[in-house]
């Protein structure tokens, strides 16, 4: 049975590259000789007959209000996947949007689609870096950050602790937030392609929903060793870069 991953409003939510983690996804599983792919969704109608994953991501500011209103007509599905245990990738504003809400700086808000716990509110400086954490789940995760809020209301549920950048923010050392198979994150890069071990855990659960088995291909493990290289490459400069700021 062929996997479909979603990729939701990859028109306005794809500012950092964060909607190509549904290629990811889709090329491991076929790696792995599962049939899958990517579905390309910016109105309701446009949704395959089953979804098996789900990637939310980033866009900018201006596109917030349209965004919203794409995803309001597809709430309920989004309540129902989320639910039914659908792995759901959500980054920067996409995540943002599936929260309780959106403070801008101005003082206008956006109200969010209620899914995921907390909301997002204006930081004293726009935050661009690296960003490193150490996940239970999934070990050491890197990507990049780029974000102009901060992430507050979900301290029992992060994805993980920062040990590089900043994370969710007001000093709360976390990063992301998570319920049942549904992830929300600041890490761009896109996050799957430089965090091999969180790719393979969202496609078990969405191979499972489609009766299949995920079993990570040989050519997976030869290219998760360039990843390797590339995260190792952004420790060391994050290990660098703390040397610096301590002497």
């Amino acid at each position: 049975m062929t996997i479909n991953i979603v990729a939701l409003l990859p028109t306005l939510q794809n500012t950092n590259g964060d909607a190509e983690n549904a290629v990811v996804l889709a090329r491991r599983a076929g790696w792995a000789g599962l049939d899958a792919r990517v579905v390309g969704v910016d109105a309701r109608d446009e949704l395959p007959h089953r979804v098996d994953a789900i990637v939310l991501g980033s866009g900018s500011d201006s596109a917030l209000e349209v965004s919203r209103a794409a995803l309001l007509t597809m709430h309920d599905e989004l309540r129902t996947w989320a639910t039914d245990g659908v792995p759901i990738l959500t980054a920067g504003t996409g995540w943002e949007l599936l929260s309780w809400g959106i403070e801008r700086a101005d003082g206008s808000g956006v109200e969010g689609l209620g899914i995921l716990p907390g909301r997002a509110v204006p930081s004293r400086a726009r935050v661009t870096g690296d960003l490193v954490i150490t996940s239970p789940k999934f070990g050491v995760l890197v990507g990049f950050e780029n974000h102009a809020r901060d992430y507050v209301g979900a301290e029992g549920s992060p994805l993980g602790r920062v040990r590089s950048g900043r994370g969710n923010g007001r000093e709360s050392g976390q990063e992301g937030v998570v319920m049942g198979s549904v992830f929300g994150t600041h890490l761009h890069g896109p996050v799957l392609a430089k965090n091999p071990v969180f790719a393979d855990h969202l496609l078990e659960l969405a191979a499972r929903r489609a009766g299949d088995e995920y079993v990570r291909g040989a050519r997976a493990e030869l290219v998760d060793g360039y990843a390797a290289a590339a995260r190792e490459a952004q420790l060391a400069t994050t290990r660098a870069s703390a040397s610096v700021t301590v002497a």
